[in-house]
């Protein structure tokens, strides 16, 4: 096992460690526009029953969010955020009491709401900028928290991206914010970083990024790769449909795995379960 996997991510509610695969975050929208699958757990019953389903899938960890971050999309005001999300915190709490919840979101007061409802870690795709609020919240409440690269936002960020090197430029971000986070009195072992696969990224971006995870690791912090449906993958497989892009994402996950990745962020848990299982077998033969 290398070192990169004996990574923890501490929490308010137990530790997180990678073991022989990356662990699992599993998406569950409670948005009418998500990119793959909006309007279908918006109901905290539906929400629920899905949740238990993924942990059984195999997840450790379910991400709900509550304002989609798909290209050119608006933000959605923080009272209906709340509306959306608190009532499926609570009823995934309830089905899955032994699950982590993070909560999707830039708001402060989603994440302070989410937190104190039962979530344990907060994915901010702004990686704290989106709200001056945020890294009080979440130091205050012991939170783990994931930091994501987006050059631009939601609605701005496919309008021409561009890096002299996308790798470095994304690297230096992270190291930047991680340090930023601990300044704000967030402990380094409750930090994890996210490269933003697709926010604000060409195809060729995202590839580059994807073969060269290693640098990213050298922060020295637990990796987190969402790549699950997006679209450089359709561009790839000539798959117009993000849902029918599931085998092909468990692909990428299995990629990540073999570099190392602490944690992947998918839609179809079942099958990347099963390719990151695979991949462990393979490693240890």
């Amino acid at each position: 096992m290398s070192a990169h996997s004996e990574l923890i991510l501490e929490t308010p509610q137990g530790d997180l460690r990678r073991g022989t695969r990356p662990l699992i975050m599993a998406v569950l929208n409670v948005t009418p526009d998500s990119f793959s699958d909006g309007g279908r757990y918006a109901d905290p019953a539906a929400a629920a029953d899905r949740a238990v389903e993924m942990v059984a899938d195999g997840a450790e960890v379910i991400d709900v969010g509550g304002e989609s971050t798909r290209p050119g999309c608006s933000t959605v005001p923080t009272g209906e955020q709340l509306r959306r999300v608190l009532p499926v915190i609570q009823a995934v709490r309830q089905r899955c009491p032994t699950t982590l919840i993070s909560i999707d979101t830039q708001s402060a007061t989603v994440a302070a709401a989410a937190l104190d409802g039962g979530a344990a870690i907060v994915n901010d795709i702004s990686a704290l900028r989106g709200d001056a609020a945020m890294a009080e919240a979440c130091a205050r409440r012991g939170a783990a928290i994931v930091l994501m690269h987006m050059q631009g936002t939601p609605e701005t960020m496919q309008r021409q991206p561009h890096y002299e090197d996308v790798v470095a430029e994304v690297a230096d971000f992270l190291r930047l914010r991680a340090a930023a986070a601990v300044e704000a009195g967030i402990s380094p072992r409750r930090i994890c970083i996210d490269p933003g696969i697709g926010f604000g990224k060409t195809g060729e971006h995202n590839l580059r990024l994807l073969a060269s995870l290693s640098a990213l690791r050298a922060a020295g912090l637990p990796l987190l790769v969402g790549a699950s449906r997006k679209a450089f993958i359709g561009a790839i497989t000539g798959e117009p449909d993000p849902v029918r892009r599931d085998a092909a994402s468990a692909v990428v996950a299995a990629w990540c795995a073999m570099q190392d990745v602490f944690m992947v962020r998918v839609h179809d848990v079942q099958r990347t379960r099963q390719a990151l299982d695979l991949i462990a077998t393979l490693q240890r033969g």
